[in-house]
């Protein structure tokens, strides 16, 4: 229930309780907003364990419905498009195709060029460096 709540938001909310209720009121204000808190958890633990009870197994049917929409609201559209439109296939979006490779053949293979071993007195010649076309591919 507040899981979003950190220690600085808590020291805050004590500190304002200190200042509005003052220093002999606070702990009886602890003391029941506690109390509350429990009989109101005890109270929505019961009802649901009693529908569980009246509902039998229908009760999960009624479940799965809701855990699809929870499984809805926390979706990005990226994961809507990849779920629903590509059968769960993101490569589209991360550029990794790992599916079948398809290559022309090759009716004889290139012929390698002969590289001369460098001179003495000439530096070293980088290797050359094959063209990629990224609008090709």
């Amino acid at each position: 229930m507040f899981a979003n709540v950190g220690w600085g938001e808590m020291l805050i909310l004590v500190i304002a309780g200190l200042v509005i209720l003052g220093p002999e009121r606070l702990p009886g204000a602890i003391r029941w907003t506690s109390t509350a808190l429990r009989q109101a958890r005890d109270y929505i633990s019961g009802a649901t364990s009693q529908l569980r009870e009246d509902l039998g197994p229908e009760f999960d049917d009624l479940r799965e419905p809701l855990g699809e929409l929870n499984k809805l609201r926390g979706m990005t559209p990226r994961a809507a498009l990849t779920k629903h439109l590509l059968d769960g296939d993101d490569s589209i979006f991360t550029g990794r195709f790992d599916g079948p490779r398809v290559d022309k053949p090759v009716s004889s293979p290139a012929p390698t060029p002969q590289v001369a071993p460098p001179s003495a007195g000439a530096p070293p010649q980088p290797p050359a460096v094959t063209p990629f076309d990224t609008d090709a591919t």
